[in-house]
């Protein structure tokens, strides 16, 4: 006969705990895979076998310039990652945040709080590195910041056996004099960083301290910009620097020092001039008597390979934009705002150059220009970059306003148009670029006019070529360039705006930045405006008609987040579909060659676009090691339930759309015509598309090969949208 037991509450609750404990230590695998578990009981995974490690620093202590810090390893789910060597590729780097003054002359400057790290050491150029003919670099001996290998100290690196390390730093910090002198102080900000990079993963992490109290708050800080601002262009892992090692801004600035340079190209690595003199890339100039000339930034890499950034195309127009990577408001850095101190002048002169113009003999930018001794009519760098910025953002508040829309007795496309300002009053023709046009479209819940129909030129008419009115301050325009097709009654048609409204210059001596009438010295800036959609009734807007939208293709606030507000020509949003239409004609790479290789639909330009553009190694060979995102949702729409949005990429929603490619044997002018779905594929592959993928798309009823549109639309039979899913083509493309 079976006893039973009758189990107290303690006695359940202590194999309940036995139980658990079992369970535990058997399921300490990353991710929720089974691990191996550490010693004397420890739950967590071996590094080596781990698929997530993340770095975080618990404590630095000074002691006699001695620094030591303690950090735990853990994987994504919060799990120790145990079995961390100094034999792993393991790095430690220590700076100190300084208050910096600059002898200018006979004044003392303040340049504000600067990292300075510790550990330097001073290189001249490599010979076999330094390219010969390369333009634009002066080899010379330079400083170079640096981090230590903790595989180079046998006592240094201490395992607990828990996820929880102790380094102690091979430099000690008391006492720099060589090759770069630092003076330690307390009561000063500290920064240790470390780099661990793995086989498949780089883990990076900082630690900020005031030795004196062991504080980590309320201390002096340089935390200007987020690297999550940069992610609004910038694929994460294009940002994986030096062999990938290295990912966080805060171990980039405390290394990137004013102090440091590279000597085979002698120019400045500092991480504010080096980050400015990036990003303005192509625009970089500097002035000489005979004019302004390119002044691209380089860098020499390691082994010799030289880094030239004047093929950089900064996407964020107009440049003089700051707040593009300096985000200031909720959430944002503690010291977001710093770049409006006007401290230093090493931004300016990564940017602008140490010659912007003949009128500038000094370096000294911020002696002039700054918000406490401005220099006469020179304004700080707040104002003179607002200057550009007044004039977009009055733009933007302006209006296009279209009305009295209908025939001439002639059978001519009609309209009215005025530009309201930011209280909706008309404002005169004096001030509107009257070289401007409006475009007109149809079928604009499709895929626009057919090109045969009415190409964008026939479409697009300047406001010069109508008729105004000074009293109403309005133009009338007439379309003469196209017949209104036969079945318009019914169709959704739109009116985009390309015009402009004038502003003058502003610079130096400028007091403010207004409307201004239009000259040869005045700018013009794009009313921003979405087009006018409305439904045709034969003669006129059908009012009680609501016009229909084109299906969800891209979303233009995330072309914008790189873009800002200037894209290319006819800068008012994004709407180029309306003139670039899948069946363009095709054009010449090289005018006059007779050679037709560029298709010119919006998806074919967009997908080749550099920086866009995914078959070259960086992109349209700028090589310039960071790209925009290859994430299909970078441009497209993403699914959403609740406001009924398809997603951007969903294939089977245009059979009637064709495209007109590129022969790429023959390259004649009639090219080839190819059906909706396979041509969207081929505005990225058609180079490189494999018999076996052209037998795929053929087979599943795409056509590769037609002779005109109507040859496509009475072969085509596409069943794409089986197979391949919108999941489906974000994993195909690595998403």
């Amino acid at each position: 006969m079976m006893k039973l037991f009758n189990l107290s509450a303690a006695s359940k609750a202590l194999l309940t705990a036995g139980v658990l404990s079992l369970a535990v230590s058997g399921c300490g695998g990353d991710d929720g895979k089974k691990g191996e578990d550490g010693e004397n009981g420890v739950v967590g995974v071996n590094i080596d076998a781990a698929k997530s490690v993340n770095a975080i620093f618990t404590n630095a202590t000074v002691e006699t310039g001695a620094v030591t810090v303690e950090f735990t390893l853990e994987n994504d789910n919060g799990v120790a990652v145990l079995g961390l060597t100094k034999d792993h590729d393991l790095r430690f780097g220590i700076a100190q945040l300084s208050h910096v003054t600059e002898t200018m002359g006979d004044t003392q400057a303040d340049r504000g709080y600067q990292w300075q790290a510790y550990i330097n050491s001073e290189k001249a150029p490599n010979p076999d590195w330094v390219p010969e003919g390369e333009s634009d670099i002066t080899p010379s001996i330079q400083f170079q910041a640096n981090v230590e290998k903790a595989g180079d100290c046998d006592t240094c690196f201490v395992d607990n056996k828990d996820g929880t390390y102790t380094y102690t730093f091979q430099q000690n910090i008391g006492n720099v004099a060589e090759p770069v002198e630092v003076i330690y102080d307390a009561d000063n900000t500290q920064r240790a960083t470390i780099e661990l990079d793995l086989p498949n993963f780089a883990a990076n992490a900082n630690y900020d301290w005031q030795p004196s109290t062991g504080m980590t708050d309320g201390i002096q800080t340089r935390n200007v910009v987020s690297i999550e601002t940069c992610y609004t262009c910038h694929q994460p892992e294009s940002l994986e620097l030096h062999g990938g090692r290295r990912t966080d801004l805060e171990n980039c600035a405390s290394c990137h020092t004013a102090t440091s340079g590279d000597p085979e190209s002698g120019n400045s690595v500092d991480f504010t001039y080096m980050i400015h003199a990036i990003h303005k890339g192509s625009d970089r100039m500097t002035s000489t008597p005979d004019g302004p000339v390119a002044a691209p930034y380089k860098v020499i890499g390691y082994g010799g390979g030289v880094h030239d950034y004047g093929k950089v195309m900064f996407p964020q127009k107009p440049a003089a934009d700051c707040s593009s990577c300096h985000v200031e408001g909720e959430n944002a850095p503690a010291n977001a705002d710093l770049f409006k101190a006007d401290l230093s002048n090493t931004a300016c002169i990564g940017c602008h150059t140490e010659k912007p113009s003949q009128n500038h003999s000094s370096t000294n930018c911020v002696s002039c220009h700054n918000s406490t001794d401005t220099y006469g009519g020179t304004g700080s760098a707040e104002k003179r970059h607002g200057d550009v910025l007044k004039a977009y953002n009055d733009a933007k508040a302006m209006s296009v306003d279209f009305s009295n829309i209908g025939l001439t007795d002639e059978g001519k496309f009609s309209y009215d148009v005025q530009i309201l300002d930011a209280d909706g009053a008309a404002i005169a023709g004096e001030f509107i670029n009257q070289n401007n046009r409006v475009v007109v479209a149809w079928d604009s819940d499709k895929d626009f006019p057919a090109y045969k129909d009415a190409s964008y030129s026939e479409r697009r008419t300047k406001l010069k070529d109508g008729s105004y009115d000074a009293s109403t301050k309005t133009f009338t325009i007439v379309s003469e360039g196209f017949d209104m097709p036969v079945d318009a009654t019914g169709k959704t048609f739109e009116l985009w705006s390309t015009i402009e409204v004038c502003f003058n210059k502003g610079g130096y001596g400028v007091a403010e930045v207004v409307m201004t009438e239009c000259s040869d010295k005045t700018r013009s800036i794009p009313v921003k405006d979405a087009p006018y959609h409305f439904v045709w009734s034969g003669t006129g807007e059908a009012t009680d008609a609501e016009a229909m939208m084109r299906r969800d293709i891209i979303d233009a606030t995330k072309c914008q987040g790189c873009h800002n507000q200037k894209i290319i020509h006819n800068d008012n949003g994004v709407n180029c579909q309306t003139c670039h239409t899948s069946d363009q004609s095709l054009r010449e790479t090289v005018k006059k060659s007779g050679i037709f290789d560029r298709a010119t639909s919006f998806a074919y330009k967009a997908h080749h676009e550099a920086g866009h553009d995914m078959n070259g190694k960086w992109g349209s060979g700028l090589q310039s090691g960071t790209v925009m995102k290859t994430d299909c949702l970078t441009c497209h729409t993403a699914e959403d339930s609740k406001n009924k949005i398809e997603n951007g990429i969903t294939l089977g929603r245009a059979p009637e759309r064709v495209w007109n490619y590129p022969n790429l044997d023959t390259k004649e002018e009639a090219g080839i015509w190819v059906s909706s779905d396979a041509g969207a594929c081929l505005s990225c592959h058609q180079a490189h598309l494999s018999d076996a993928g052209k037998s795929h798309i053929e087979t599943n009823g795409g056509i590769l090969d037609g002779t005109d549109s109507a040859d496509v639309l009475g072969r085509a039979k596409e069943a794409c949208a089986t197979c391949h899913s919108p999941e489906q083509i974000m994993e195909l493309h690595g998403n």
